[in-house]
């Protein structure tokens, strides 16, 4: 199946379509989401014709994947969306019609990628038109230097939309999941009765369990410590700004601001490529931040390790993560050295391959084998597992990671597990 038909499928199952009866079962219908996956009419042999609606998705559909492709007569069944902002505005229209917002948001993406629209996007009324999402922000910040300046603000505001939905979504849980996690890792040994842990203190003195009175003596109790105003963890956020790690870098921003407004984490943000840019003081809107970011060049993960080791004071109470492909262009047992000596101080160091919510993504697999000997798993995170994973590295304990971990962290030759 090709990946216009793939498309066509998603669009035209029972559950994808605006507007049009889908629940029906009979041979008819069958025939009419066969022609509409298929497109090309009669000469498809569905002998079905379309109308209306139906018609409309299909010619939405054929703009976009119908590019290139032939019925059996040789007839020329090119698709294409023109080159005016007006007619691809008018498509942008049509498919947020016809098809929910998951599909659109795809649907823009292969448009950008399949028929070069990427410039066509440096135009207002373009932007305007478009579903905003995290890729389409990745678009638009690798083509922001080339933006004419009557673009640039709408280009901020669309990117603006983005990042204020991406907060609402993510901020709440993350500081409240921190927040119970610092509390936990400040443990103390005379704690008042209110913020004693019964069951590490219980398992604690486990040994002085008393059968005949089916009791623990409690010898040594372990409370949370008591909130303070006071910097409790250092936060480190070294991410990877080449091109592919455009999603990553959007997320990133967001949960650095999100860290940046809690009063116990001191967060710093720095991006690199073969250059480190230190975006720490931009922190208080993720916007600027992005908008600090050139996506695209080279990588030298060296650097950037080296740069952010310098500036730990705290390795004890540090945690840096490393959002990267992995993918090194610097020097390699340098950076490897850098992680083994952070690791050995008391870093919490955490690597993660993407943050995204795009799947399993393209890495190199030697040198994430070559983190996880190191005791640096590296894997691909989701925004929603990210507060999960910095609560457990802020409290010194396993990392939950997803299935792709042992892809992830297997050498290249190492046999198949059984």
């Amino acid at each position: 199946m090709n990946e216009g038909t793939a498309i066509g499928t998603t669009a035209v199952s029972g559950t994808a379509i605006k507007g049009s009866a889908v629940d029906g079962t009979g041979h008819d219908e069958r025939l009419r989401r066969w022609r509409l996956v298929l497109g090309g009419g009669e000469a498809d042999g569905t002998g079905r014709s379309l109308a209306g609606t139906d018609a409309a998705m299909d010619g939405a559909l054929t703009a976009l994947y119908g590019r290139g492709r032939t019925t059996p007569e040789g007839r020329d069944r090119s698709g294409g969306l023109g080159g005016s902002v007006p007619s691809v505005a008018r498509w942008l229209g049509d498919i947020r019609t016809y098809f929910p917002r998951s599909v659109v948001q795809v649907m823009q993406r292969d448009a950008i990628d399949r028929l070069g629209l990427s410039t066509l996007l440096l135009e207002p009324e373009m932007l305007e038109a478009v579903e905003a999402d995290v890729h389409l922000v990745g678009t638009l910040l690798s083509l922001h230097k080339a933006m004419p300046e009557t673009t640039r603000e709408t280009a901020r505001a669309v990117v603006r939309k983005v990042v204020d939905d991406l907060e609402k979504r993510l901020a709440t849980r993350t500081r409240a999941t921190l927040t119970g996690a610092l509390d936990r890792s400040a443990r103390i040994s005379r704690p008042r009765h209110r913020d004693i842990d019964w069951d590490r203190t219980i398992r604690a003195n486990l040994k002085n369990y008393l059968p005949e009175h089916r009791t623990v003596v409690p010898e040594r109790l372990i409370g949370h410590g008591r909130a303070s105003r006071a910097v409790k963890k250092d936060v480190v956020l070294c991410v990877d700004q080449s091109g592919s790690m455009a999603a990553s870098v959007v997320y990133a921003s967001v949960f650095g601001a999100v860290l940046a407004s809690m009063r116990s984490i001191a967060t710093r943000l720095v991006v690199f490529d073969t250059a480190v840019v230190d975006l720490t003081d931009q922190l208080d809107d993720p916007v600027d931040v992005l908008f600090g970011t050139q996506l695209g060049g080279g990588t030298d993960i060296n650097r950037a390790l080296a740069y952010c080791q310098a500036r730990i004071t705290r390795p004890a109470d540090t945690v840096v993560v490393l959002i990267s492909d992995l993918y090194e262009g610097g020097i390699r047992d340098e950076m490897l050295k850098r992680v083994a000596a952070m690791k050995a101080s008391g870093v919490q160091f955490v690597a993660l391959l993407a943050l995204s919510d795009e799947g399993t993504p393209a890495y190199d697999r030697e040198h994430a084998a070559a983190l996880a000997a190191l005791g640096a798993p590296a894997f691909a995170c989701t925004p929603d597992l990210f507060p999960e994973v910095m609560a457990a590295a802020i409290e010194k304990r396993p990392l939950p990671q997803p299935a792709v971990t042992e892809e992830a962290t297997t050498p290249r030759d190492s046999p198949e597990p059984t």
